[in-house]
């Protein structure tokens, strides 16, 4: 194998590429990532990572600021944000250096640059100085290069004044107040970070609904607790353009069939990702892509050419880093010769709001959409005492199930993230209601709720009351 030829290269180094690097590494695959940014991706850079190392500094905050109610007296808390921001570089470059040294230790090369097929199994790199190398890929080419925020007309990011997620986890200093376009995942996570440091936060969301496709149920415990932070809430709102006014930024919002106006010293624009696709030559290399611009994938993650794979993002949505592990560990074991493919059931998403929303599997309105006799099980966090004892009473479990099994669950409250792999699993193993119900979970926890939300919904549960059933008397005999 000459210098410029390799087993597999696979473009982009985020959570998808790193991982199909790491276990085509571990295959014996012989593996060259081509990464034109740094190692780690969205993710470990400017996204998953940056983002709730702020959203963690913010709930100390936030904790701090009512430990009175615990009887502990402190001086009221100050935020250096400057010193957070190097904490959470620090962070990030711990991570993203570890991903490096994973991806080597496994035999794995890295090569910085811009990719471009030339060919099903030809890239040619053009590197940060302009010098262009050309390898080969004996085996295969993985795709892995991601999605970008998608930008809205008229508001495009200046990094000053109109910002994206990218430069609003790296702020300096907490703004004093900010308008937020898009109340979707990443909006209502950094909006409600900043509003904890004291930012007056107002979200535009064109449809009716915060949080867009998540159980309305779980929604309105976060945007009860956003609106008694002084946040303000315009759904079925449409942003029209912005001009600026001193140090100050103002929105002309369309808003119940009236045009208002929003200001703010920053806007953060929010409106969804699209896939990274362009410039990687894959129309002349004829990969089909869907109508949406996403590399089209089978079950393997083959794409429609021979040779060439595509995992993660730029496959489509769900743009979940965890669901680009695991694509990335399938079309690795496909290319070094196992027999697997997508198999999942279930595919759990965490919003990292305050509170917490976890979510797998259906919910109460899709498998009632879909047919089933649905039973529903729902336990409030009120009456969880590890919850008191937290000072973290908003929230609850909702778990949805049929006569047979599990159908979904949906958590919001403190530890909603961790709380939910339980659910998964159950998912998974397509469990009953019965199953988690019957199985003796440690006390005082979080995790009792979630048991006994799952008793709820078989009319059992202990530590709240059961809904009567809906049954006619039964007369006795004479």
């Amino acid at each position: 194998m000459s210098a410029n030829e390799y087993d597999a290269i696979v473009i982009g180094g985020g959570p998808a590429g790193y991982t199909a690097a790491i276990r085509l590494g571990q295959l014996g695959v012989r593996t060259l990532v081509v990464e034109k940014e740094n190692v780690g991706g969205v993710c470990l850079n400017w996204g998953c990572i940056p983002s709730k190392a702020l959203i963690s500094a913010a709930g100390m905050m936030e904790k701090m600021r009512h430990v009175d109610v615990m009887g502990i007296r402190a001086a009221a808390p100050e935020i250096d944000f400057a010193a957070t921001q190097q904490w959470k570089a620090g962070i990030v470059q711990r991570l993203t250096g570890s991903v490096a040294t994973l991806i080597r230790a496994n035999g794995g090369e890295i090569a910085n640059g811009s990719a471009r097929l030339t060919g099903p199994s030809a890239v040619e790199i053009t590197a940060p100085d302009g010098s262009i190398q050309r390898v080969t890929a004996r085996k295969s080419v993985v795709i892995a290069t991601g999605a970008r925020v998608a930008m809205l007309p008229g508001f495009e990011p200046d990094g000053e004044r109109i910002l994206t997620a990218r430069e609003a986890v790296d702020l300096t200093e907490v703004p004093r107040s900010l308008a937020i376009i898009g109340g979707g995942v990443i909006g209502m996570e950094l909006g409600m970070m900043y509003q904890r440091l004291g930012t007056r936060v107002t979200v535009i969301e064109v449809v009716e609904q915060l949080l867009p496709g998540t159980d309305p149920d779980l929604v309105r415990v976060v945007e009860r607790r956003f609106k008694a932070r002084g946040g303000e809430v315009l759904t079925g709102a449409r942003a029209l353009g912005w001009e600026p006014r001193g140090d100050r930024v103002t929105v002309s919002v369309q808003h119940a069939g009236v045009e208002k106006t929003v200001e703010a010293e920053k806007v953060l624009v929010s409106v969804g990702f699209k896939p990274n696709t362009a410039g990687l030559g894959l129309d002349e290399v004829g990969v089909r892509l869907d109508e949406r611009g996403h590399v089209a994938v089978d079950r393997q993650y083959r794409a429609s050419v021979p040779g060439v794979y595509a995992v993660g993002d730029v496959t489509g949505g769900p743009y979940l880093a965890h669901k680009a592990f695991k694509e990335a560990e399938i079309a690795a074991e496909v290319i070094a010769g196992k027999r697997v493919s997508r198999d999942w059931y279930a595919l759990p998403a965490a919003i990292f709001t305050d509170p917490e929303i976890a979510v797998v599997g259906m919910t109460e309105a899709e498998a009632r959409a879909a047919g089933h006799g649905v039973k529903v099980g729902r336990f409030p966090f009120t009456a969880s005492g590890r919850a008191l004892a937290l000072g973290e009473t908003d929230g609850l479990v909702k778990v949805v199930a049929d006569d047979e099994r599990l159908l979904g669950v949906g958590i919001v409250g403190a530890e909603a993230s961790e709380l939910i792999g339980e659910a998964a699993l159950a998912l998974e193993m397509v469990a009953a209601a019965e199953d988690v119900a019957l199985t003796i979970h440690p006390h005082p926890t979080l995790s009792e709720g979630v048991m006994e939300a799952f008793k709820h919904a078989m009319g059992e549960a202990i530590h709240i009351a059961n809904r009567k059933p809906k049954t006619r008397p039964v007369a006795l005999a004479a």
